[in-house]
């Protein structure tokens, strides 16, 4: 769909390929720096998971057991997030 868009603009006729090129430049400026940002927020999502298991493992709660254990119960991926919540809460 936005290849369709993208395509149409470029061939029209009266863009100039000086116009066609600032176009392709921009969008690759714009997408360097969402994959930045993109990238902060993965390393911040990284350090708050890291924060909770060292809480966890503070608090004697067994990381690898529990790990293990889920591996041998996969929920079924379209079960919702917050029935396997509750699932894991009534077995702790």
């Amino acid at each position: 769909m936005f290849k369709t868009r993208i395509n149409l603009k470029m061939n029209e006729e009266n863009v100039s390929k000086e116009e066609k090129i600032g176009f392709h430049k921009g969008a690759l400026s714009t997408l360097s720096k969402e994959r930045q940002e993109f990238i902060k927020l993965t390393g911040i999502v990284e350090q708050l998971m890291q924060m909770h298991v060292k809480a966890l493992e503070e608090l004697g709660v067994n990381l690898q057991q529990l790990s293990e254990n889920k591996q041998d119960s996969q929920p079924n991926s379209s079960q919702p997030i917050d029935d396997i919540i509750k699932k894991e809460n009534r077995q702790n």
